[in-house]
């Protein structure tokens, strides 16, 4: 009984440990800042490039892969899927990639549309299906 008692009772190092914890919370979230600026999309099916292009240009893509054709479009900077004959749509719904690092997968039909900073410059992925 005298344990669950000492539960119950918040002390003052319990506080200090929460609002640490609050501290380092919202410091993570000002560290964390999103890519520079895409300049180039590229696009690759089965890791070899089928099309790149600068993101400044408007225009409407078609990208074969095994399941049929997927329409990309690339306009005011930024870059999404139209049509997919994937079952899902799951890359229809990624929304628009316009960062250094932003990718657009569909994995169905083997296409995986990234966007590329100045010079080629890639992010680093943490996990990419093949």
């Amino acid at each position: 009984m005298a344990l669950t008692a000492l539960l119950r009772r918040p002390t003052r190092l319990d506080y200090c440990i929460v609002l640490l914890l609050l501290l380092l919370t919202a410091a993570s979230f000002s560290l964390h800042r999103p890519g520079a600026p895409g300049e180039r999309v590229v696009a690759e099916r089965d890791g070899r490039l089928v099309f790149s292009a600068p993101l400044a240009e408007n225009r409407r893509v078609t990208l074969t892969g095994p399941l049929g054709e997927t329409q990309l479009a690339i306009e005011n900077g930024r870059a999404r899927i139209l049509a997919s004959p994937c079952l899902h749509k799951t890359c229809m719904r990624m929304g628009e990639a316009m960062r250094t690092g932003d990718f657009i997968a569909c994995v169905p039909n083997r296409l995986l549309v990234r966007i590329d900073g100045s010079a080629g410059e890639r992010a680093d992925y943490d996990l990419l299906s093949r």
